[in-house]
């Protein structure tokens, strides 16, 4: 009685003779209830797959004469409906003449096992998955590059007003709806940590709300501070999670109805329920009037692969909950069935100003110098080779590692502009140790379609002195060459191209 498996013995005509613990709480049936019964009036198997009845498996063993394992997905029906799937086998019980006397069953639940085993095989599909999506995102990412590259050299020959730079502007608005969408598919891939930024969180909600509410029949109302403090993030994760939360609360509601955004700044003391250090905190409230969450549910509802909805991924709030530990930050859930849910997100605040300037935005940052572009996709050494000229560098390309070190080591150049990752090459990360084995003072520029990737992240930490992301505006290439080259983070307008582009 003391074996960790179900033990059921029997004689020749299926008749139960002995019951263990363990079979008792597997079946339902009590030692003394079973006793005398036949085995399939308490023995209830059935085919996980065909949810067919199994045939009796004491007739197995007999007419083979040996021991005897059955199918792998068979399923073990207790006396009060509860389901275990079971591993299984039988053997012979022979008397003192070898004459079988009747058959003993030993089985052993393995539902949780299994949970595992699927569980393994999913996360393995999802990271294959994952890899493609980035790999699509970054392949993407370097058409987009082209596309939103000419764009943006393309309206400085157009004027503001005319239908040309309209067209141009909304071509510009639906590429970069398209790089948001890549964005979208490097944060479900193996990405790394967050690049960050000082940014007005306002903005930022009331944009990625918009994107997500699209031809929805539910409108988002805002309750935000003018003075809601800034907050270091990585925009295009975070944007995910606001995207994320209001596509829930706006499925919670079918049909329609009023999600409510509310911001706050807030002061986190010593003493607090929240798993946060204590400092400055802003709080970011989505309230849906949905159809709620059970009260059971509530609790797992970040767990991976746990989801309600019929074709949910379980993967939506572990992503949310993810970005937001990542960001050093904490998110709670309070829900009521029939009442709504509410979301609350609380972010450090960051001391630092705002980085992003959208008045900056419209100029372009010239310059001069000499620029080394490596990158092994042609479309895109074109048009960056393009703006580059526009933005006052002269410009000489390479193909990949290998041959910037060589051109550098022939001529130096001001900046290096590396991509990060060359198919059969030497990449960025490889080519900037070389470099600046050379060369010291060498000042490099990363780039990526790969824009989640821990180089991008901590640029600095590998030895470039700048990262732009694919795809990126004349406008962006400009600031980040300024930067590296002056080493400045404000620029006087003497330096700026104070011609709005377009005009």
């Amino acid at each position: 009685r003391s074996i960790g498996d179900g033990v059921i013995t029997t004689d020749v005509e299926g008749r139960i003779v002995l019951i263990n613990r363990v079979a008792e709480v597997m079946t339902g049936w009590t030692h003394e209830e079973a006793a005398g019964k036949p085995l399939h009036d308490i023995f209830h198997i059935i085919n996980e797959k065909t949810r067919q009845r199994s045939e009796s498996p004491v007739e197995n063993v007999i007419e083979t004469g040996g021991v005897t394992n059955f199918h792998n997905h068979t399923v073990l029906v207790a006396r009060d409906g509860t389901e275990r799937i079971i591993a299984d086998s039988g053997a012979p019980i022979f008397d003192s003449e070898s004459k079988i006397i009747g058959v003993v069953l030993v089985f052993q639940d393995i539902t949780e096992k299994r949970k595992t085993e699927e569980e393994l095989l999913k996360t393995q599909k999802l990271e294959s998955i994952g890899l493609l999506a980035g790999g699509i995102a970054h392949d993407f990412n370097n058409v987009l590059t082209a596309i939103i590259g000419n764009i943006s050299l393309a309206k400085m020959y157009a004027k503001p007003g005319d239908k040309i730079f309209e067209r141009l502007e909304e071509t510009e608005k639906a590429s970069l709806g398209a790089k948001d969408l890549t964005q979208q598919l490097l944060t479900f891939s193996k990405g790394g940590e967050p690049i960050k930024k000082t940014v007005a969180f306002l903005e930022l909600i009331s944009d990625s709300a918009g994107f997500a509410l699209r031809g929805a029949n539910v409108r988002c109302e805002f309750s935000m501070p003018d003075d809601l403090w800034p907050v270091e993030v990585d925009e295009g994760q975070m944007g995910q999670v606001i995207n994320n939360l209001i596509i829930n609360a706006s499925q919670a509601m079918p049909e329609g109805g009023i999600i409510k955004v509310r911001a706050e700044n807030m002061i986190i003391g010593p003493i607090n329920v929240l798993p946060l250090k204590p400092g400055r905190y802003i709080k970011i409230s989505i309230q849906d009037r949905g159809i709620g969450i059970q009260k059971e549910h509530l609790s797992r509802i970040f767990d991976p692969y746990f989801t309600t909805k019929q074709k949910g991924t379980g993967l939506g709030l572990t992503t949310v909950y993810s970005i937001i530990d990542k960001h050093d930050g904490h998110i709670t859930a309070e829900s009521e069935l029939g009442v709504g849910t509410t979301f609350h997100i609380y972010l450090p605040a960051s001391g630092k100003e705002i980085t992003k300037s959208k008045d900056m935005e419209t100029h372009i940052l010239t310059g001069k110098g000499k620029i080394l572009v490596m990158d092994d996709e042609e479309i895109v050494r074109d048009i960056v080779g393009e703006m580059l000229k526009h933005l006052g560098y002269e410009v000489a390309f390479a193909e990949d590692g290998a041959e910037a070190i060589e051109m550098y080591r022939n001529s130096p150049f001001d900046v290096v502009m590396m991509d990060l990752t060359i198919p059969g090459g030497m990449g960025g990360k490889e080519a900037i140790k070389k470099l600046l084995e050379i060369d010291p003072g060498a000042r490099a520029i990363v780039s990526s379609g790969y824009s989640n990737d821990p180089v991008m992240a901590n640029f600095e930490k590998y030895g470039f002195a700048g990262v732009v992301s694919k795809p990126y505006k004349i406008e962006e290439l400009g600031k980040a060459l300024y930067k590296v080259i002056t080493g400045k983070d404000s620029w006087p307008l003497s330096n700026v191209n104070d011609i709005v582009i377009g005009k």
